[in-house]
């Protein structure tokens, strides 16, 4: 059943990317539920996992499908958070692979996205006709945080508050795109954020965006760290577990606060932002 405005139950919806798909082996009760076609088509699968981590509820769902088969530019992104909302989810919580545009992000550690550039063209952007959301801060500061100390409660090396450029894919970039990228001081290169943060806001949702270091992009001097499929898939294998413990823990630490003056805040600017439906 849909939140309304008047109301927040927390219950968390976890949009897997390459590598955490459709990753239950942390969800404890867990049920297939089928889920309809939306008024903007089907998501990207006919079920969603459902259960609960650390005692919360939550709805995990495949950003490119069950079989990983749909790639960056035909994932529905409006369709999966309809599907999301639906459901009853008020809270995001998203993970990205991506590569390094820095040095110092080193391949195998993990991001905590705080802004985009958008280098996208194909894809459904807004639920209405003119939305004018705003996305000064695309990812909710507070699940910023968690996702840090969670982090840091565990050990694993991050950084905090980097800028994707999220890029239109499927393809990778050339090596004058990455050095493009560069120079304009953002951290890293994903392909999915963009639409998926700003449809978030359209519907009210607070959203957070783990990101996978996985490469070097290919503006790197060692071939052997140039991004590629091989390379992209072994080191997601080594990153998921602990994805997985850092998704825990982010969760436990999600219910031990207060979202309800958050949840209004998200609802009213989502509403004040539409010119026309």
């Amino acid at each position: 059943m849909t939140q309304t405005e008047s109301e927040f139950r927390l219950k968390i919806g976890i949009i897997g990317g390459t590598g955490l798909d459709r990753d239950s082996s942390i969800i404890k009760d867990l049920k297939l539920v089928s889920v309809p076609t939306t008024p903007y088509g089907d998501p990207s699968d006919n079920e969603v996992i459902t259960g609960t981590i650390e005692g919360v509820d939550i709805v995990l769902m495949g950003r490119h499908g069950s079989k990983h088969n749909i790639n960056p530019s035909d994932v529905n992104y409006r369709a999966n958070l309809w599907t999301l909302k639906e459901l009853g989810v008020t809270i995001v919580l998203v993970t990205t692979a991506c590569g390094s545009l820095k040095l110092e992000v080193s391949p195998g550690d993990f991001a905590i996205l705080d802004q985009y550039i958008d280098r996208t063209c194909l894809r459904g952007r807004t639920f209405h006709k003119v939305s004018h959301i705003p996305q000064g801060k695309p990812f909710h500061p507070k699940l910023q945080q968690i996702l840090e100390e969670s982090i840091a409660q565990l050990g694993y090396k991050f950084h905090p508050k980097v800028t994707t450029v999220t890029i239109e894919g499927p393809r990778f970039s050339t090596l004058a795109e990455s050095r493009l990228y560069k120079s304009w001081g953002a951290d890293i290169v994903n392909m999915t954020t963009v639409p998926e943060a700003q449809l978030a806001a359209e519907l009210g949702l607070i959203y957070g965006a783990l990101a996978l270091v996985t490469d070097y992009d290919c503006w790197h001097e060692s071939d052997d760290e140039s991004v590629s499929v091989d390379l992209v898939m072994n080191r997601l294998k080594e990153l998921s577990e602990r994805a997985k413990n850092v998704l825990s823990l982010t969760i436990k630490n999600i219910s031990q606060n207060d979202w309800q003056t958050i949840w209004h805040k998200k609802q009213s600017d989502s509403k004040l932002a539409v010119m026309y439906h």
